[in-house]
């Protein structure tokens, strides 16, 4: 798959207007993996997950499938799936070369892999899509269920914000199918030093600040670069 196509499927539905996210509905299955390697296995499962990579980029109805490893702790990996639909996944999900992997990366995992199926909720139009992304953030956001709503609106008016910070490329939301009190936020960005001033900027802390009270489990955010 081409740079250029890989940035731009990143975000697949573009907010209507720029500057201004939207709440995208669309029929396209988004997933996010975590897995975890035994910690002797992580040069052949980094190998087995870029195979298994480009083994889906070429199978009908995908649309992005990008492997990211952790800075923080190099034996834990995520995968980011679109696929055009739910039958394109099914699809990918009965190939005998997506079962023969799976099984492959099950012997070398310390556990079975988290899998986190997601509805697009809010988008950002990519400002320089020809841009490589240096840092990759995922967030998983859980909020207490009478918390979702304030929660959403939180998000919300992070992704306003965050596409006007100097160095972000791409801030993405998306609510977990069957618990809507479940976020996962994807974000790239340009450099570190734009994602500290990010950390540091007014709306961001203000935006943790709101969350707090909201949250039923630890702020999971990691840091990655993409497995090339």
């Amino acid at each position: 798959m081409r740079p250029f196509f890989q940035l731009a499927v990143w975000l697949v539905i573009l907010a209507a207007t720029l500057g201004n996210p939207a709440c995208a509905q669309d029929s396209a299955v988004y997933i996010v993996t975590y897995v975890e390697l035994m910690p002797s296995e992580i040069a052949s499962g980094a190998t087995l997950l870029k195979h298994y990579r480009d083994v889906s980029r070429g199978e009908a109805g995908n649309l992005r499938f990008d492997v990211l490893h952790e800075i923080a702790r190099s034996n834990r990996f995520a995968m980011i799936e679109i696929w055009k639909d739910k039958a394109a996944d099914d699809a990918h999900n009965r190939a005998a070369a997506s079962a023969q992997i799976r099984d492959r990366l099950k012997s070398i995992e310390v556990a079975p892999d988290d899998q986190r199926i997601g509805n697009p909720l809010y988008m950002t139009a990519e400002k320089s899509p020809a841009q490589t992304a240096a840092l990759y953030v995922v967030t998983h956001v859980d909020v207490i269920p009478p918390g979702k709503d304030d929660c959403m609106a939180a998000l919300n008016a992070m992704s306003i914000d965050t596409a006007k910070d100097p160095g972000n490329i791409a801030y993405q939301v998306l609510v977990q199918a069957g618990r809507s009190n479940h976020f996962t936020v994807l974000e790239a960005w340009s450099s570190k030093a734009a994602l500290d001033a990010h950390a540091m900027a007014p709306h961001t802390r203000s935006f943790r600040e709101r969350l707090s009270p909201l949250t039923g489990a630890l702020y999971d955010e990691r840091y990655y670069k993409k497995l090339q």
